[in-house]
């Protein structure tokens, strides 16, 4: 069973949602990757998802854009980032880490070379958005013989014939986009997530984890009513854009907490 199978299946037996925080690494500077990566788990995080910097994020939004852009401008690499990951390891090896980017990198690194470094650095599951699941068969099961567990987005506008093709290669869990748009875009509708949840569970046998929209603690318990997880991203990535560098952390470190008492508050 992998770091995050054990993850979920520890929140289901006490009742608990997952809280999955996502930071773009090398943001808002390279030095405090890591540092960061340990405060997002002493805030109640149970999976953090560490965003590659690409160039032409299409997924993103402008605050993630951003995010990359400025890490990117430091030089920041994957081999960078998968170093990263290995020195969080010495300290923490139970918290499930998801890198989550674009094909680029991967492929400019090998996929057979990306999934060895992936094992040996300590990463848990990755999330390549412009991997279509029909395209990506080979690569989700070289993924998995390495101990890394695959995972793909799911839309609003995804055929329940893709949901079951997405089950077929995926692991670890899904990750639900609640909104049609960018990362940081549009406003939750509650009730079309928790419409959709059912036909996803009914076609796939994974944890489901919500994302795209999140901003505070009201909308991630209203999320968490209906999903498995909460996945917040472009706040936190404001956050850090916007906090004085030698607050970052403890910004970070409480804004999560914060999210963390919501999702474990007693209706």
């Amino acid at each position: 069973m992998s770091r995050i199978q054990s993850t979920f299946a520890a929140l289901s037996a006490q009742g608990r949602k997952g809280l999955i925080p996502f930071i773009t690494a090398g943001d808002p500077e390279p030095g405090l990757t890591v540092a960061l990566m340990h405060a997002l788990v002493e805030g109640g995080a149970d999976v953090i998802e560490l965003g590659v910097p690409f160039s032409d994020p299409m997924a993103d939004g402008p605050v993630i854009q951003r995010a990359s852009e400025r890490a990117l401008a430091n030089g920041v690499s994957l081999t960078q980032v998968l170093g990263w990951v290995r020195d969080f390891r010495q300290r923490d090896a139970n918290t499930p880490v998801v890198l989550m980017g674009y094909a680029n990198p991967i492929e400019r690194m090998g996929e057979g070379a990306f999934a060895q470094a992936a094992r040996e650095a300590g990463v848990d599951g990755v999330l390549v958005v412009d991997y279509p699941p029909e395209e990506c068969e080979s690569f989700a099961q070289l993924m998995r013989d390495h101990g890394v567990d695959p995972i793909f987005l799911l839309a609003p506008t995804t055929t329940d014939a893709r949901i079951a093709q997405v089950a077929k290669v995926a692991s670890g869990y899904l990750y639900y986009v609640s909104l049609k748009g960018v990362t940081g875009s549009g406003a939750l509708d509650l009730d079309s997530v928790a419409a959709r949840l059912p036909v996803i569970k009914a076609r796939a046998n994974l944890p489901v984890g919500v994302g795209f929209g999140i901003r505070d603690a009201q909308t991630a318990r209203a999320i968490a009513s209906v999903a498995d997880a909460v996945v917040i991203g472009s706040r936190l990535v404001q956050l850090l854009e916007e906090a004085p560098r030698e607050q970052a952390v403890q910004s970070l470190r409480s804004f999560i907490a914060e999210i963390r008492t919501a999702l474990d508050a007693k209706s």
